[in-house]
């Protein structure tokens, strides 16, 4: 039986590398890379290494986005002051999914997820309820999912250390830095 195919919004390497090998058991799983939100460009440039390594461990093809910081700074400006998980987030998580939604759609995938539901730090039910509206908006599925339970967070740890793939220490954009 021919598998679906799934586009994942990465993130990170350190997710990418439990949740991508978690999902290709049941779909043709290929990687998206759209994260405007990454600050400094270095710190992008540096994550987006580690998962192309993650893709090539893995064997899943990575498709990158373009860089537009600008575009995330102009969306995200009213929310600098936002705590993490506040609305900055919710913002940052529509963006990038709805990129995912387009990507898939145009690119002829069945469905879409996200492999940003693993952080502790992120809202898995603002990001499902999220895919849903940009599910029906691009007519594709959406693949809902909280890959932090059992132990999905502890599990993506684990494995970075065994593969010796960085973890960085905040979620990407510079008001999470601070």
């Amino acid at each position: 039986m021919k598998k679906r195919r799934m586009l994942v919004h990465v993130c990170c390497a350190p997710d990418a590398l439990y949740v991508m090998d978690l999902l290709k058991e049941d779909y043709d799983v290929s990687g998206f890379f759209c994260n405007p939100n990454i600050h400094p460009e270095e710190e992008y440039r540096l994550r987006l290494e580690e998962t192309q390594k993650v893709a090539q461990t893995l064997g899943f093809d990575l498709i990158e986005d373009e860089y537009d910081p600008e575009n995330w700074f102009d969306l995200t400006e009213k929310f600098k002051d936002e705590p993490e998980k506040g609305r900055r987030c919710d913002v940052c998580y529509a963006m990038r999914l709805e990129r995912t939604a387009q990507m898939a759609a145009d690119g002829g995938f069945d469905v879409f997820t996200t492999v940003m539901s693993l952080s502790p730090w992120k809202k898995s039910k603002v990001m499902n309820r999220i895919g849903r509206m940009f599910a029906k908006r691009y007519g594709i599925d959406f693949f809902e999912a909280d890959f932090k339970k059992k132990d999905g967070f502890k599990k993506s740890v684990d494995l970075s250390k065994q593969h010796k793939i960085y973890r960085q220490d905040y979620c990407g954009c510079i008001y999470s830095k601070r």
